[in-house]
C-alpha cells in the first residue's frame, strides 16, 4: 500500500562528482542544498552576493560577474547607519563605504573566476514577486528595510520570466559553454505575498522554465525541488515551526531525490565515507586521556587521510 506518489526524475547524464566544480545562486533553498554539498565535501560555491529572490536578481546579478561591472559609490546608499546595494543582500552591507565597495569588488573577480571553471551551475527561482524602486525605475533584489512606500510591487509575467531566464543561460554560456544548468524552484512558501498569490508566483516560474526547455536543445535539467515538497510531502510535518521553510526532515529527502537524480552513482561510496568521518568529528567523548578515546583519534585520523589520498582538497 503506497501512502505517497513519488514525483518522477530521471538519472542526469551529466551527473555531479567529486570533481565537479559546482555553482549556485538563488532563495535560501539554494543554501540548504549547499550545505549538503558543503558537508559532504564536494567542491561547491553559493550566494556570492546573498540569497536572491527572483529571475532578475539573478539576471542582473550574473551579468555584472560576468562583465566585471565594478560598483562605485554612486550604486551605493545609506540606511539604518550601513551602506547598501540594491542588488546585493544585506548580508554584505557594511557601515565603512569604502570597506564594502573593497570587498564586494574583490568578490565580484572571484566570482567571474567561479562562473568560468563551473562544470555544473545551480539556480533556484524562489518568486515572480519583485520591488520596482520608484525613484530609478529599476527592480531591486533587495529592499533593505527602506520604507515599502518607496517601492511599487510588480508580478513578473511568464514572458518576463521566461525572458530573463533566456538572458540568463546566454550569458552562461558564453563564457562557459560547457557548463550544465540545473534548474529548481524552491519550496519555500511566500505567504506573505498572499495565499493565492505565492501559487500565482510559482506557477509563472514553472510555465516559464517549462517554455525556455521546450525551445532550446540544450542540455540543461530542471530538478523538481517545489514538487516533491508539495506532493511527495504533502503535510504540515514536513514544514519548520514557521509553517513555510521545509524542516530538515524535507531538507534531507530533497537532497535524497537530488542524490538519485543528479549525483553519481560512483561516488556514492565516497559519500558515505565522507559521512562516517562527519559523525565522528561530531562526537564529543566524556574522557579525552581515555584509552578508548586515543584509539577512535587515530581511526579517524587513518579514515581522513585515506580520503584524502583520493581527493586532496577536501578538509575537515
Amino acid at each position: 500500500m503506497n501512502f505517497t506518489t513519488k514525483v518522477p526524475i530521471s538519472k542526469s547524464k551529466f551527473p555531479i562528482d567529486y570533481q565537479s566544480m559546482i555553482f549556485s545562486m538563488g532563495s535560501c533553498f539554494a543554501e540548504n542544498m549547499a550545505s549538503k554539498f558543503d558537508y559532504y565535501k564536494f567542491q561547491n560555491s553559493c550566494n556570492p552576493f546573498g540569497i536572491l529572490f527572483h529571475p532578475l536578481a539573478i539576471e542582473n546579478s550574473i551579468s555584472r560577474i560576468i562583465n566585471l561591472e565594478l560598483f562605485e559609490e554612486k550604486d551605493l546608499f545609506f540606511n539604518n547607519e550601513r551602506w547598501h546595494n540594491f542588488e546585493l543582500h544585506s548580508d554584505l552591507s557594511n557601515p565603512d563605504k569604502e570597506a564594502l565597495l573593497m570587498g564586494i569588488n574583490k568578490l565580484l573577480a572571484v566570482t567571474n573566476k567561479q562562473i568560468r571553471a563551473a562544470s555544473h551551475f545551480i539556480i533556484t527561482y524562489g518568486t515572480s514577486w519583485v520591488y520596482r524602486n520608484k525613484q530609478t525605475d529599476k527592480i531591486v533584489a533587495n529592499c533593505h528595510k527602506v520604507s515599502q512606500s518607496e517601492f511599487n510591487k510588480e508580478l513578473l509575467s511568464v514572458l518576463d520570466i521566461e525572458k530573463s531566464i533566456k538572458n540568463t543561460i546566454d550569458l552562461i554560456e558564453k563564457v562557459n559553454p560547457n557548463c550544465n544548468l540545473i534548474f529548481t524552484i524552491s519550496p519555500v512558501r511566500h505567504l506573505k505575498d498572499g495565499f493565492v498569490e505565492n501559487q500565482y508566483s510559482k506557477a509563472n516560474l514553472i510555465v516559464a522554465l517549462s517554455s525556455v526547455f521546450a525551445s532550446q536543445k540544450s542540455p540543461n535539467t530542471y530538478f523538481p525541488s517545489y514538487e516533491i515538497m508539495i506532493d511527495e510531502l504533502r503535510d504540515y510535518r514536513f514544514y519548520a515551526e514557521d509553517l513555510l521553510h521545509p524542516s530538515q526532515v524535507a531538507i534531507d529527502y530533497i537532497w535524497e531525490r537530488f542524490v538519485e537524480s543528479s549525483i553519481s552513482d560512483d561516488v556514492i561510496i565516497s559519500m558515505n565515507e565522507v559521512e562516517a568521518i562527519q559523525r565522528d568529528l561530531s562526537h564529543r567523548p566524556f574522557n579525552t586521556s581515555s584509552e578508548s578515546y586515543k584509539k577512535f583519534q587515530i581511526q579517524l585520523d587513518t579514515k581522513i587521510n585515506n580520503v584524502k589520498s583520493k581527493f586532496p582538497f577536501m578538509n575537515f
